[in-house]
């Protein structure tokens, strides 16, 4: 099974990924973290990469496609994988589905609004070391923010401010609608709010992708 995650930045993708591996046991690419750590190597294409993303624009297909190819193509892939912001437009999706085959297609588009997501995400802090999540929130104003696990000091990504992050959900928006009208198509297209807590989110998830997987397995056993 292929599972797509669609979402603007801050939508809880991510994190609904890491339960759906962790129930599923299908591997988790995110392009984003990809891309990250492709940024932080001191090369012609990770300096490249830095300078897109500190400004809120979206690498260029080409490279992103080439890296997710590498991912899924391994062999934890091979029954399976969860993306986790890719495909972003419609070229992507082509290019993705002739890479490899799967028996079937699930798309995520876990939906909030403009203010929540900047909300969220200008909160947001990140540990430099696991990449744990953490909102300001959780510390009182005179205590250390640091990571509970690691104890080093959480960061601000650069794409985690104001400034950026409605640059990046103007990018979203422009390259993502296609791709919705694509998948409705399809009809393999399920809209789910995100406004919730984790768990709600997950349960709604869960109604879908329990529902299909049994219908695979009812299809696997007739043929």
């Amino acid at each position: 099974m292929k599972i797509i995650l669609l979402g603007p930045p801050g939508s809880g993708k991510g994190t609904q990924g890491e339960l759906i591996e962790e129930r599923y046991g299908f591997p988790k690419y995110s392009s984003g973290d990809i891309l990250r750590q492709v940024a932080k190597e001191n090369t012609p294409l990770g300096k490249k990469v830095a300078e897109v993303m500190k400004k809120g624009e979206l690498v260029d297909d080409e490279i992103v496609i080439q890296l997710i190819k590498e991912k899924i193509s391994r062999k934890e892939g091979k029954q399976g994988y969860i993306l986790d912001g890719f495909p972003r437009n419609l070229n992507q999706a082509k290019k993705l589905e002739a890479m490899i085959e799967t028996s079937k297609e699930i798309v995520f588009d876990i939906q909030l609004s403009e203010e929540d997501i900047i909300e969220r995400l200008s909160d947001r802090l990140i540990c430099p070391e696991c990449k744990a999540v953490y909102s300001s929130k959780d510390w009182r104003k005179n205590e250390k923010k640091t990571c509970k696990k690691c104890h080093v000091k959480l960061i601000q990504r650069e794409d985690d401010k104001p400034e950026v992050i409605r640059e990046r959900l103007k990018v979203y928006q422009g390259q993502t609608k296609p791709l919705i009208a694509y998948y409705k198509a399809k009809k393999n297209y399920y809209p789910i709010d995100g406004s919730g807590s984790i768990e709600q989110v997950f349960d709604k998830i869960c109604l879908v992708l329990d529902r299909e997987l049994m219908f695979s397995e009812g299809e696997a056993v007739l043929k």
